[in-house]
């Protein structure tokens, strides 16, 4: 069945693009309010802030990017999940939270273990047919498996 493999590749291609680019817009975001992120990071306890925070950047765009464009996607996404547990737990700690931010800090916790759960079908299931990857002899074997 063509037409349903199709879909299939369309819906992955899909659902990186929405994967990614949370992180995409992240990431520049970050770079226009540089000093009001790294000063929260710092609140937070983050060490050499100012690192951590280019650091960050740099894995929100480029990793945001290779997962839209389906380039070492499964590497991408494993990078962003092993990102998102210290940063779920340190910035959004609901259980600590005041009664005024609960709500929020608990809508974060969660979008970012779903999100997780998308960085994992992607890890395990791989980029799909509409990728730079899937171009790639070496990788076309993985993701036809």
């Amino acid at each position: 069945m063509i037409g349903m493999q199709n879909r299939q590749a369309a819906g992955l291609l899909m659902g990186r693009i929405l994967l990614g680019l949370i992180f995409v817009v992240s990431g520049i975001g970050k770079i226009g309010k540089f000093a009001t992120v790294a000063g929260f990071m710092s609140a937070k306890g983050m060490p050499m802030s100012e690192l951590l925070l280019v650091a960050t950047i740099a894995l929100e765009i480029l990793g945001g990017l290779a997962i839209i464009l389906g380039w070492k996607a499964r590497w991408a996404a494993a990078a962003i999940f092993l990102f998102l547990i210290p940063t779920t737990l340190i910035f959004h700690p609901f259980w600590n939270a005041d009664p005024a931010s609960y709500q929020n800090q608990l809508n974060h916790f969660l979008k970012n273990l779903a999100i997780m759960g998308g960085m994992l079908y992607l890890v395990l299931l791989g980029a799909g047919r509409f990728s730079v990857d899937h171009g790639d002899a070496r990788t076309r074997a993985v993701i036809a498996d």
